[in-house]
């Protein structure tokens, strides 16, 4: 009787535990995840990340920052520029669904785990201080398509772990430490389309990949040497300076080519038993008479050859050093002499300031920097330049360069070689000095910081004059990537675009390996801070002024796809990106520096909200800014950020949300922001809706181009009452 008792008592008890069980695990994160989020939150040091908790918790109910779900797994964690720190331990591999992780652009430092989730189809890592070895366990990855560890300390040499890796389109280990040859399992990457290796110690020849289907290929600044592949020579976009390769042309094994002894040792033969070098080879026994003239012919036209170009250098000699050497002796003239004749008859010497002395032979003396010139040897009072050397323009032309704006370069501190080449090929933008910035940033201080970017960092700065400009900082990941000659490209493209309705290019950096942005200042902040963050603006933000900040950007957008050429795309349009001048015109920001972007960034774009559906195939069109343009009309519409993880998850993604809402005219009412509602008419509302509808329409090639969005948007406001 008690047996069966205690049998009743266990069954109810098993039958509870497993009703409590089913309650409470129903719809909650996987708890292996848990455990795996857990331990990656111990080992990033636990930073402030909205929702993230210590121990527990429900990572996918509850919409931690950055963590994306399917079902009770989580199967993704963007956390792109998010300022972490720490490492990341060694339970990564613990997650069971996981497919993406972005935790690129961070300050995590320690090593790769050795043991990574084996369901990881896009690991971005790149620009944090990682450091040692590339785990060999790569192998394991089978479903990766993309991989990103550029940016960091890592060394030692590529594991030579691809075999299984057959997916894997998108490689990067660019700007590392690493070294050693290119692993021979490198030749399996079929599907990859895009390698950077570049500023890293590599070795060795390349011939491993010249059979890979690339279309971009970057291993500039290594050690790599031997004749480059011609295969290689057609990719699209292949980048190889910086290698001591061996570009030497081999003769074909059939074509022996005498040299007469008469002008030195005779050059390697190649071929088999063919000698080097050293004394001729001796005849073939059964060489006949014939062949002996034909031989004896070909060296005799080899030496007649010879000896008349021989006649032809020594005539081009004697004619041409009279003329050099008249020529040296016109422009050697001492400076002083120089400076008397280039000044006006009323002005005397006296009067001229030291500064207009210098930048008079600034040009020359930076041309013959670091030559032996006849200055070293001579005295201060006999300083004689050779112009030969320098230019043959008259000393009474200045050069011909931009002005920099009040910036004042002290000798000491004269720009570089490539700094004084930017000055006369960048004419539409001022150069700065790292120095003048300094003094213009307060050394960059934290009062003059206005914020962090996927890029870089911007500050303020106060000219003398009072002017007030904003310095775009670029960190020191995106710099390394970027040569001077393309910083300066990429400068030249960017100020070129003139726009009433986009923030303006004041100016540029390029000095001791910094690369930084002047553009003009907009002190009213962005258009995320003004719907968002800041009351005081958010309260000037009425209907109308809305709508405003709408048409301003759609015209912004306008200019750059259809007025220039050739079209310039955004890539990273976002609430952000707007900025508010004086008058609280919308202004957009970072136009023409999509080439700057990490490869993270479609990513980043898409769990950010603004993230067209097309950015999931790996296409980003005009019809892509559109989508993120249509975005943008959304938290101007709703007051909702694009992405909000404290909403429940069917209202997390704004798009989402409101695409079934658009057409329905109550529901219209209910969606405004809550501080407009009796400020706007339901015509008017219904009108912005529908050109919201046509903006985030799935399929790209049904989106409006901008200049219909543009009219659509002023006959709006001309109807407007």
């Amino acid at each position: 009787m008690a047996c069966s008792r205690w049998k009743i008592c266990m069954l109810a008890t098993v039958g509870l535990m497993s009703i409590f069980c089913a309650q409470v695990c129903f719809g909650e994160t996987d708890p292996r995840d848990i455990l795996a989020i857990n331990s990656l939150y111990a080992a990033l040091g636990y930073p402030p990340l909205p929702g993230w908790l210590v121990s527990g918790g429900d990572p996918c109910a509850e919409g931690w920052q950055g963590v994306q779900c399917v079902n009770s797994n989580i199967t993704g964690i963007i956390l792109n520029g998010a300022n972490l720190g720490g490492e990341l331990g060694e339970n990564l591999g613990a997650f069971v669904s996981i497919i993406q992780i972005d935790l690129s652009n961070n300050h995590i430092g320690g090593h790769i785990p050795s043991i990574l989730p084996v369901t990881i189809k896009s690991l971005m890592l790149s620009g944090n201080q990682l450091s040692g070895n590339i785990p060999e366990t790569l192998s394991t990855l089978g479903q990766m398509t993309d991989l990103s560890l550029n940016n960091n300390n890592l060394t030692g040499e590529i594991p030579d772990s691809f075999q299984q890796l057959t997916p894997l389109t998108n490689l990067d280990l660019s700007a590392n430490n690493l070294s050693g040859p290119l692993p021979p399992s490198m030749a399996k990457l079929s599907s990859i389309t895009t390698l950077h290796l570049q500023d890293n110690h590599l070795i060795g020849v390349l011939d491993v990949l010249q059979d890979l289907p690339l279309i971009s290929l970057d291993v500039e600044n290594n050690l790599f040497s031997g004749p480059i592949p011609s295969k290689l020579m057609a990719i699209p976009n292949f980048r190889s300076t910086g290698n001591p390769f061996n570009t030497t042309i081999i003769p074909s094994p059939s074509v022996v080519s005498p040299s007469p002894s008469s002008f030195g040792p005779k050059p390697p033969e190649i071929g088999p038993g063919l000698q080097v070098f050293g004394d001729p080879p001796p005849e073939p026994p059964h060489s006949t008479g014939k062949s002996k003239s034909l031989l004896s012919n070909k060296y005799v036209w080899v030496g007649i050859g010879g000896f008349l170009i021989l006649i032809v250098l020594a005539v081009g000699l004697c004619f041409c050093m009279p003329k050099c050497c008249k020529a040296k002796s016109i422009v050697k003239v001492s400076k002083s002499e120089q400076v008397k004749k280039s000044m006006p008859k009323d002005i005397k010497p006296s009067e001229l300031r030291e500064n207009d002395i210098g930048n008079k032979d600034s040009l020359a003396m930076s041309s013959i920097k670091g030559e032996k010139s006849e200055t070293n040897s001579k005295s201060k009072d006999d300083h004689v330049i050779d112009m030969t050397k320098v230019n043959t323009r008259p000393l009474t032309t200045p050069p011909i360069l931009p002005q920099p704006s009040r910036v004042i370069v002290k000798p000491t501190a004269a720009p570089t070689s490539t700094s004084r080449r930017t000055l006369r090929t960048v004419n539409s933008a001022k150069f700065f000095s790292i120095a003048s910035l300094q003094e213009y940033t307060n050394s960059f201080s934290q009062e003059n910081l206005v914020g962090y970017g996927m890029l870089a960092t911007v500050y303020r700065a106060e000219l003398p004059s009072g002017k007030l400009l904003a310095i775009k900082k670029l960190d020191d990941a995106t710099s390394r990537k970027w040569t001077d000659e393309r910083f300066i490209e990429l400068v030249s493209n960017v100020s070129k675009l003139r726009n009433a309705n986009i923030v303006g290019l004041e100016g540029y950096c390029v000095e001791h390996g910094q690369k930084l942005f002047v553009y003009e200042y907009c002190e009213n902040g962005t258009l995320h801070e003004a719907l968002h963050l800041n009351d005081e603006i958010h309260e000037k933000l009425s209907w109308n002024a809305r709508v405003n900040v709408a048409l301003q950007v759609a015209k912004a957008l306008e200019y750059l796809h259809e007025v220039c050429e050739p079209p310039v795309v955004h890539h990273n349009l976002k609430s952000m990106n707007i900025l508010f001048d004086n008058d609280l015109n919308a202004r957009v920001s970072d136009c023409g520096l999509a080439p700057l972007l990490p490869s993270s960034h479609v990513s980043e774009l898409q769990s950010s909200g603004y993230g067209a559906p097309e950015l999931e195939l790996g296409s980003y069109t005009y019809q892509s800014d559109v989508y993120s343009f249509g975005v943008i009309m959304l938290e101007l519409f709703t007051g909702r950020k694009a992405f909000d993880s404290s909403r429940t998850r069917g209202e997390q993604f704004l798009v989402r949300w409101a695409i079934s809402r658009l057409h329905d005219i109550e529901a219209l009412s209910r969606m405004v922001d809550p501080s407009l509602r009796a400020a706007c008419s339901t015509k008017s509302l219904s009108r912005f809706a529908d050109i919201i509808s046509l903006c985030v329409q799935h399929e790209p090639e049904f989106r409006p181009p901008m200049s219909e969005i543009v009219q659509s948007l002023l006959h709006m406001i001309q109807r407007s009452p």
